[in-house]
C-alpha cells in the first residue's frame, strides 16, 4: 500500500480537490468521478459527497492508496 502524507494549509479540503492535489485524478471533475463511483473511503467509511470536507487527522483511501491527512 502507499501512504500519501497530504499538509493541509486551511480548514479543510474538498474530497474532490484532495484527489486531484494529491496528484490521484487529473482534474477536480475526473475526482468527482472516482467519488461517485464509490471507490474512495474517508476514515473507513464509503464517501459519496464529492464535496465533502475533509479536514486534518481524517484518512482517505483510494484502492491501494491512503492519503493522511495532516495540519500544516
Amino acid at each position: 500500500m502507499q501512504i500519501l502524507e497530504f499538509e493541509l494549509d486551511r480548514e479543510h479540503v474538498e474530497l474532490n480537490q484532495l484527489l486531484k492535489l494529491a496528484g490521484l485524478a487529473d482534474s477536480g471533475g475526473m475526482g468527482k468521478a472516482i467519488v461517485a463511483s464509490g471507490a474512495v473511503t474517508v476514515d473507513g467509511e464509503v464517501e459519496l459527497r464529492k464535496t465533502a470536507k475533509i479536514r486534518a487527522g481524517q484518512v482517505v483511501r483510494i484502492e491501494d492508496v491512503e492519503i493522511r491527512v495532516v495540519a500544516l
